[in-house]
């Protein structure tokens, strides 16, 4: 019985890259504005790192401010952040939402 091939990866390219990082840097910048002018929180922008939790050790957001990061996200980015196990799992941390809000554009397009 022959082994099966792997799946052959199509590369990426350098603009590809380039556009997927800046994307990222993109959606990084939106979510620190909502966290810091929408719900005001009182810390240095670069202390806002892609792997700062949102929730509890991290930024220590509480509920109420959940429904204004929504919204927040939601005027500044278009996307809708479903009520569903996928987009509270979306919200755990810097890099989870700007994961998901990735995803979402993706599936948009």
């Amino acid at each position: 019985m022959a082994a099966a091939r792997p799946a052959i990866m199509t590369p990426v390219t350098e603009p590809d890259l380039a556009a997927y990082v800046a994307s990222r840097e993109q959606l990084l910048d939106q979510l620190r504005d909502v966290l810091l002018e929408d719900l005001r929180l009182a810390i240095p922008r670069e202390q806002i790192e892609p792997d700062t939790p949102l929730f509890g050790t991290g930024l220590a957001l509480d509920s109420i401010d959940a429904v204004d990061l929504i919204v927040g996200i939601e005027r500044r980015t278009g996307v809708r952040i479903s009520d569903d196990q996928a987009g509270r799992l979306g919200l755990r941390s810097v890099n989870m939402a700007i994961n998901y809000l990735l995803a979402a554009k993706r599936e948009a397009a």
